[in-house]
């Protein structure tokens, strides 16, 4: 493995990005190639291939994830009876590691489509919803997708279907991951409904590619860190390359807490705590012409308001009070289709018992919605995945030992319960992807009664939904169920939810053209300043009704071409 700087070596770089994942590799990877000298601040540390077991209790030990003792966050989400509730949780720390939480993603990945660029001028306004139309097109974004296709490592089909985004390609530069018997299955049932299947890209290579291993299919995929090397993580994909430059060093377990600016507003430095093991907290600075954030988006906004300034009294960028505002999360909800084995045929039932493929199957045939009955008219919708839960055997055995009353089931009657679900029936599930508007009540602040470790406040995160969200979630959730009855479960059932998808955050630093109403400019650089940039998820007015990961780095990909036509040409060791 490549060498990794856990102290600080050097005072002055050409760029400084705080955070490693899918928002700060695709600039690490950009600028060093083109021979800039590049700092990346990592909370976490670094591990790799080596460190991802395939362990159903791994990533339940949280062994990659900050500790809530150590940084809090503080939830306010809303009651029943229009109250708020208050609470510190740990759940929004997706991965405290180089590489960030891409490390654990599934890797659907679906592109925005054009409308969603122009949502408000698209479907209008809907009432105390913050919607706004990007400052960019589809087509300024299209040739980032198509680089993040390659470079991360993309594996799929082009199908075509009433929804398929405009490309310039033909097709993925790899062929689709290994399929399930049950996608068959699934295309037969959706044509009889009169529906459009596609399979859904992966951002896992389905055969070797520089150095980086096919699948091995062992169904440790989401939530889990990969073997084999095969998930597109920023880390995997492109952060090894970076440090193999020579000009890219990574600050391990460095925990960036204030960026500093100059007379002028602009950044000139980052603070932060040398958190090694031999370090005792040692607070260092770095130095840099650019600084990026890309810290996921409430860590994101809580650096910039934790860093006031002579021209940032409320934090860099805060003038107009947006530093924080319209968070969203994934609207959406989850369904399942389980067969009983035992009712199948024996060819059919040998077919579903298959272990390791994916199912990779997804509709958007609802993405737009054109229901004036339910809906007064054409409204923007969502995306349905069909998936396979990672695996979690011990998790499912512990739900079985209580029956529909609560009570322990014992002996027998429980060894029953165990033999029936693992050898006897198939749960297929199904996720919906929706937007959740951007709201005045779904936002990020600091939260000065309750300190991280290092002292500093802790991110004070509210996260009201917009009912028109769970309106639309319950609509397409009822067909992802229809489509599973269809397909022949024995039973289906789905729920539409409205609880902050922890790992599908965005938004708090929106970019748009005018300051009084957006976090960043056009090329997602911080209001009143020149040189600080922000390449998370934080930059998007709404996340579009698919994850937004592909998004995210095809995005840092197009800003990391700012950046380095801002700097000019490297200087000359």
């Amino acid at each position: 493995m490549a060498s990794i700087s856990t102290k600080h070596t050097q005072d002055e770089f050409d760029i400084c990005i705080i955070g490693s994942g899918a928002g700060g590799g695709p600039v690490a990877y950009e600028l060093s190639k083109a021979g800039f000298q590049v700092a990346v601040l990592e909370k976490g540390g670094w591990y790799d291939e080596q460190d991802f077991k395939k362990d159903e209790m791994l990533s339940r030990r949280k062994i990659f994830r900050s500790k809530i003792q150590n940084e809090p966050h503080i939830l306010e989400s809303p009651k029943t009876d229009g109250t708020w509730s208050s609470n510190t949780t740990g759940q929004f720390w997706g991965g405290n590691i180089v590489g960030g939480a891409s490390n654990f993603m599934s890797g659907y990945f679906h592109r925005l489509k054009p409308e969603d660029f122009r949502l408000l001028s698209e479907f209008g306004p809907i009432q105390k919803a913050n919607i706004a139309d990007w400052p960019i097109g589809y087509e300024d974004l299209e040739p980032y997708y198509t680089k993040v296709e390659q470079e991360i490592g993309i594996s799929g089909k082009v199908v075509p279907h009433p929804n398929l985004e405009p490309r310039s390609t033909a097709d993925f530069p790899f062929p689709p991951t290994a399929e399930h018997p049950i996608a068959t299955r699934f295309d037969k049932a959706a044509k009889a409904l009169g529906l459009h299947p596609f399979p859904m890209a992966r951002a896992i290579l389905s055969r070797p590619n520089d150095g980086r291993a096919a699948c091995e299919y062992s169904g440790y995929c989401g939530s889990y860190g990969c073997h084999s090397g095969a998930k597109g993580s920023s880390r995997a994909a492109l952060l090894d390359k970076c440090v193999n430059t020579g000009r890219c060093k990574i600050f391990t377990h460095a925990k960036a807490y204030k960026i500093n600016t100059d007379n002028k507003g602009n950044a000139i430095s980052v603070d932060y705590y040398d958190n090694g093991p031999n370090s005792h907290q040692a607070p260092s600075r770095i130095k840099a012409k650019i600084i990026v954030v890309a810290c996921y988006s409430m860590e994101s906004s809580r650096l910039l308001l934790s860093s006031p300034g002579q021209k940032h009294a409320d934090g860099i960028g805060n003038r107009y009070q947006q530093i924080g505002k319209n968070l969203h999360c994934c609207a959406g909800g989850t369904g399942h289709g389980i067969f009983d084995l035992s009712k199948l045929n024996s060819s059919d039932a040998a077919a579903l018992k298959i272990r390791g493929p994916f199912f990779n199957r997804a509709l958007q045939d609802w993405y737009f919605i054109d229901d004036k009955e339910k809906f007064g008219g054409r409204i923007k919708g969502g995306t349905i995945d069909f998936v396979f839960d990672p695996p979690s055997p011990t998790s499912a055995a512990n739900k079985l030992k209580r029956d529909q009353d609560g009570k322990l089931v014992w002996g027998s009657a429980f060894k029953h319960r165990l033999k029936s679900h693992f050898t006897q029936s198939r749960d297929f599930k199904f996720e919906v992807f929706c937007d959740w508007l951007p709201t005045d009540e779904c936002h990020v602040s600091l939260d000065s009664s309750k300190q991280d470790q290092w002292g500093s406040p802790v991110a004070k995160i509210k996260v009201g939904y917009h009912p028109h969200d769970l309106k639309v979630a319950k609509y397409i959730v009822d067909k992802g169920v229809a489509v599973m009855k269809q397909m022949g479960a024995h039973s289906y059932y789905g729920n539409a939810f409205t609880s902050p998808t922890a790992n599908l955050m965005a938004g708090g630093l929106r970019f748009g053209k005018h300051a009084h109403s957006s976090a960043l400019d056009a090329d997602c650089r911080v209001h009143g300043t020149d040189n600080l940039f922000v390449t998370d998820g934080s930059f998007m007015p709404n996340g579009g009704s698919v994850t937004p990961t592909w998004t995210i780095y095809a995005n840092a990909f197009r800003i990391a071409d700012k950046i380095k036509m801002q700097l000019g040409s490297p200087h000359k060791s």
